[in-house]
């Protein structure tokens, strides 16, 4: 049957997908195509569909109905999903044992259910969990997002999914042969899709079992030849990257400000920094922009290139970005 559908070359297919989800244009009742390096994501209001898009005319097949959480309970199933572990946030104990058996009994691939049981916490960045379903001993799994994949073990590791279209936007800035540096790397969400576009990647983290994983996710994605993963405060380590990088991300929002000399002193002839930060919305990128220019200036001019409100974080507070180029 003949349905409405965005087409994009497939490269850029889960990036388009994951824009028109959040739109809520994509219509479930029809499949997703692949055809000669085409992909066709059916869209239920073409007319809303943003001007980048194409949108053609194409024969999509009729989805299979399937189970998902959301048909077996009576309020929002709000979930992530990490690889085959559902994450949820639910401080009602009976609303969380009733998502989690809709997780458990729905069409989902999930092995493992976990709610949230504490916020991040400490210089390692890891919360604690509560095991909704499945082996708690289990909270190994590999993630894939834009065409690369993360091993990850929840329980010793910070990572979150949700930042998933804002890394791709900022690794499609990446060049080859360009010396990208993440300051607080985790398992290699930046610096893997940096090395895959051909940058020479550092990744530097406090956890020692973020490190590792980043290691194995280098080797698993075949990009180890170009990564550098190192275990310690990156303000004991930049001195051997004195001057070195073209690239700089520092997403740490609550205390980057805290590293903001150490970035500096990173930064090559000219760089750009992506400096994560959460403000009161009244003001959300001001406190970031007067801090970078007090580490930078006067031995760099300071160009603000993006300012991006990342995701709100909760009431009245933003995660933003600064995408800062620096130029001594």
């Amino acid at each position: 049957m003949s349905v409405p559908c965005v087409r994009v070359a497939r490269e850029d297919g889960e990036r388009a997908r994951q824009d028109l989800a959040a739109a809520e244009l994509i219509d479930d009742t029809h499949e997703i195509e692949h055809d000669e390096g085409w992909l066709y994501i059916p869209v239920v209001d073409p007319a809303a569909v943003p001007d980048a898009f194409d949108v053609v005319e194409h024969d999509a097949p009729t989805r299979e109905t399937q189970t998902m959480p959301a048909d077996l309970v009576d309020f929002d199933a709000s979930y992530e999903r990490i690889g085959d572990v559902a994450i949820v946030d639910e401080d009602d104990a009976k609303r969380a044992r009733a998502l989690a058996d809709a997780i458990v009994e729905s069409a989902l691939p999930v092995h493992t259910v976990l709610n949230r049981a504490s916020k991040v916490k400490g210089d390692l960045r890891v919360r604690d969990w509560e095991v909704l379903a499945g082996d708690g001993a289990a909270m190994e799994t590999v993630h894939r997002e834009y065409g690369c994949e993360y091993a990850v073990d929840l329980g010793a590791v910070y990572f979150s999914p949700r930042l998933a279209t804002e890394r791709h936007r900022v690794a499609e800035q990446a060049e080859a042969d360009e010396h990208a540096f993440d300051m607080f790397a985790g398992v290699g969400p930046f610096v893997i899709p940096f090395a895959d576009r051909g940058a020479e990647a550092v990744g530097v983290d406090l956890n020692e079992t973020a490190v590792e994983y980043l290691r194995e996710n280098a080797r698993r994605n075949g990009v180890a030849e170009r990564v550098t993963a190192i275990q310690g405060d990156v303000r004991e380590v930049a001195g051997e990257y004195a001057d070195w990088a073209d690239r700089i991300v520092m997403n740490l929002p609550h205390s980057a400000d805290d590293f903001l000399d150490t970035a500096v002193a990173l930064a090559g002839d000219e760089a750009v920094i992506h400096y994560y930060d959460i403000q009161h919305e009244d003001d959300p990128y001001g406190p970031g922009e007067l801090a970078i220019r007090a580490a930078a200036e006067p031995a760099y001019d300071v160009t603000i290139e993006t300012r991006h409100t990342v995701r709100s974080y909760a009431p009245h507070e933003l995660n933003v970005v600064l995408d800062v180029r620096v130029t001594r």
